[in-house]
């Protein structure tokens, strides 16, 4: 369930583009009224608002918002503006010239949107780079990182219920052959995560429960920590089979008192507001027991908090 509100009684997006050009001008830039337009406009809206604002300016939006914000409140806003599968462009490729967690990110973009969304993201990444999100994968990893995660950028899955139960046994024992082996990264066990629908892998990492007497993920968990592999290969399991419990421990590890991951916390917040965000929120606070919003405005501040606090629908707007 997503998080974001929008108004009944939206105006038009010739007025959101006007008032926003207004934020704009003078001796300061107004970020409270681009909050309120911005974080309560949904996808569509926000498309419309960018072509109109061009359209009657003759200026890109995210040009104009660039030039005017700053820190981690233009990040959220620029993300949070741009259209679904340009952000995932974005974000994969910002990926692919970063070596801490950027496996993570990668594997996220490609696991827990639809196969549309994904085919959007790949589109979107041809139009902006001028090449493939496969090839600037490939050329980012190698081995068994590259394996996987061609492999899982590349997928179009069938989104339906339909399960095979009696190839949900077969590879669930192809699975627990394998894990029993320490053979994590063969290429069945890509092939299975990389290909079947989400519905027919829950379906068989259940019966692997039945079957084998321990979840995947706890058969999965010896040397985890130091070997950087298994650790992502938990998260693509994690993010295929329950992508909230994935999203509260990257929340939980990006707000912690050691100091604060802004850049996964506006990565998680602006992809889901839209999506699960409340079905995120309400596993965060069951795990942590503290509401999101509340952890989330401990450690932040300024206008950085307030566009957070909006996309989170817990503002007065």
């Amino acid at each position: 369930m997503a998080t974001l509100k929008v108004s009944s009684s939206v105006p038009s997006p010739s007025e959101d583009a006007e008032q926003l050009k207004t934020a704009f001008e003078g001796w300061g830039t107004n970020e409270d009224l681009i909050i309120s337009i911005l974080a309560h406009r949904s996808a569509e809206q926000r498309k419309l608002i960018r072509q109109t604002y061009h359209e009657v300016f003759g200026e890109d939006l995210l040009k104009s918002l660039d030039k005017e914000l700053s820190s981690d409140f233009e990040r959220a806003i620029l993300l949070w503006t741009l259209e679904p599968g340009e952000r995932d462009a974005l974000l994969a490729n910002e990926a692919t010239k970063r070596w801490t967690s950027s496996n993570q990110v990668l594997m996220e973009v490609a696991c827990t949107r639809t196969s549309t969304q994904l085919l959007h993201a790949r589109q979107a990444y041809h139009a902006r780079f001028k090449k493939s999100i496969e090839e600037d994968v490939a050329h980012h990893t190698t081995g068994d990182f590259r394996k996987l995660l061609v492999s899982l950028v590349s997928s179009y899955r069938y989104e339906g219920d339909e399960v095979n139960m009696t190839l949900a046994k077969q590879e669930a024992k192809l699975i627990h052959e394998r894990i029993k082996d320490k053979h994590y990264s063969d290429e069945e066990v890509i092939r299975i995560l990389s290909t079947r629908s989400k519905a027919q892998i829950n379906a068989t990492f259940n019966r692997y429960q039945d079957d084998h007497g321990e979840e995947i993920l706890k058969s999965l968990e010896e040397g985890y920590g130091d070997d950087k592999f298994l650790e992502l290969l938990r998260s693509t399991i994690q993010c295929l089979t329950r992508p909230e419990l994935y999203f509260v421990d990257v929340l939980r590890s990006a707000i912690n008192k050691t100091g604060t991951n802004e850049g996964a916390l506006t990565r998680i917040v602006t992809t889901r507001a839209e999506i699960d965000l409340k079905v995120i929120g309400e596993e965060y606070q069951r795990r942590n027991s503290i509401p999101l919003e509340k952890a989330i405005t401990k450690d932040t501040r300024g206008d950085y908090e307030k566009m957070l606090v909006a996309l989170l629908g817990e503002d007065d707007a």
